[in-house]
């Protein structure tokens, strides 16, 4: 009998999920379209306005108290002359133009938005909003002829790395009392990316990441492109690797051998975990190093992989690579920078050199284990980042450890470095 009654029950689930699907999505719809837009428009206050009068008229009206019914009264008055101010069509064009997209911290980032008058008569003043981040920039648009054009400039503060949006431009009519806010949308929102600050490594020492690779590998391979020297042929050899002017000479076969190339490849683990780093700064100074030496490999025409403890950035092009670097975030987290570096060697295990960028809070110990997932034969360094740190080198078994101070040194601490 319980079975039965359960049946019953699903089926008019569903059967009040079938019938009941549509009208939602139709009452959704009709909500989006017309309901929405005109609750936007009153604003908190207006809605407060509302009630009281609403409450005062049906208490004047029920109880005969004239007091109250006179307030019901100003208060239609109230919302009537909001709604004056209000009313009326405008006729927009409004560009919004940012000169560059993509600053670096400390950069100049400034923008222009162009407002034309496409209708055929004058159009009242009203106020342009440009939402910039969490900010507003306000400027007010006076009285504009059919066809006259009103520019406006503006300058974004770029004193922290982060993913600005701006925009989008809306023209706001709103009464002196702020009971009704009528918005139209002119643009779309555009984004800012500010970089984190980077610095150019070479200096008077180019090629410092070839410096950090040290002498080529002496494994020797029977085809490449790096020639070593020659050989007595053995069965099986590629016999286009016989070196036939040797074989006139001696009457031996002998073929080439040569020794195997490894392209070169930086592999660099970013620690996210602020429990790392002793102030935000020194987080953002670790991000800035991260991002300088993918750059100056980027220069060298190098391959690079760049890991946090999020996953890894993107690194197709510098831009890309500069990008993702823009949108990380740090955070308390469990894991540590252990983590990260075995989840880079993990997942770049043809690496030629390894970077475990973090702050000043890990133990030598601790540095020491995080470079130890370096796969063999890698030449591994872990890079400190904190500000006032005495920025030096020394050395942990064979890990280098570097530290940085400032982000200006870190050309010149990783030169010594590489000597």
């Amino acid at each position: 009998m319980a079975g039965v009654l359960r049946e019953r029950w699903r089926r008019l689930g569903e059967s009040a999920a079938i019938t009941t699907g549509p009208v939602l999505e139709s009452a959704a719809g009709w909500w989006a379209r017309s309901a929405r837009p005109v609750v936007e428009v009153v604003s908190p206050l207006g809605w407060i306005v509302l009630a009281v009068t609403v409450t005062a008229w049906t208490v004047g009206t029920t109880l005969g108290w004239a007091e109250a019914l006179i307030a019901g009264l100003v208060g239609v008055l109230l919302l009537l002359l909001a709604i004056g101010f209000i009313l009326g069509r405008s006729s927009y064009r409004v560009d919004l133009d940012l000169a560059r997209s993509r600053v670096a911290v400390g950069d100049r980032a400034v923008g222009a938005i162009e407002v034309t008058n496409t209708a055929d008569r004058a159009l009242l003043p009203v106020a342009m909003e440009l939402p910039v981040g969490r900010a507003t920039a306000v400027f007010p648009l006076p009285r504009m002829r059919p066809g006259a054009v009103h520019e406006d400039l503006f300058t974004i503060p770029t004193h922290r790395r982060a993913v600005i949006v701006v925009g989008p431009v809306r023209s706001v009519r709103q009464d002196p009392l702020g009971l009704l806010r009528r918005q139209l949308r002119w643009t779309e929102p555009q984004d800012l990316y500010v970089h984190p600050r980077t610095v150019a490594l070479q200096g008077s020492s180019a090629g410092f990441i070839r410096d950090l690779e040290g002498l080529p590998t002496k494994d020797l391979s029977s085809a490449d492109v790096s020639f070593h020297a020659l050989r007595d042929y053995v069965p099986g050899d590629d016999r286009r690797h016989i070196h036939w002017k040797t074989v006139a000479r001696t009457n031996t076969l002998m073929v080439r051998q040569f020794e195997e190339t490894r392209r070169a490849h930086l592999a660099i683990a970013l620690s996210t975990n602020t429990a790392e780093y002793a102030t935000e700064n020194d987080f953002e100074l670790a991000v800035s190093v991260a991002a300088s030496i993918g750059l100056e490999a980027f220069k060298e025409q190098r391959n690079i992989s760049i890991r946090t403890h999020a996953g890894p950035i993107h690194t197709e092009t510098g831009r890309n690579m500069l990008d993702d670097m823009t949108r990380i975030e740090g955070r308390p987290l469990r894991g540590t920078s252990l983590d990260v570096a075995r989840e880079t060697a993990d997942h770049v295990p043809n690496a030629s050199v390894f970077f475990l960028v973090t702050g000043s809070q890990p133990s030598p110990g601790e540095l020491r284990r995080a470079a130890n997932v370096a796969p063999p034969g890698v030449r591994a360094f872990a890079i400190r980042c904190a500000h006032g740190l005495e920025t030096g080198r020394a050395s942990i078994g064979d890990l280098t450890v570097v530290s940085i101070g400032d982000l200006q040194d870190l050309g010149l601490a990783l030169r010594k470095a590489a000597a």
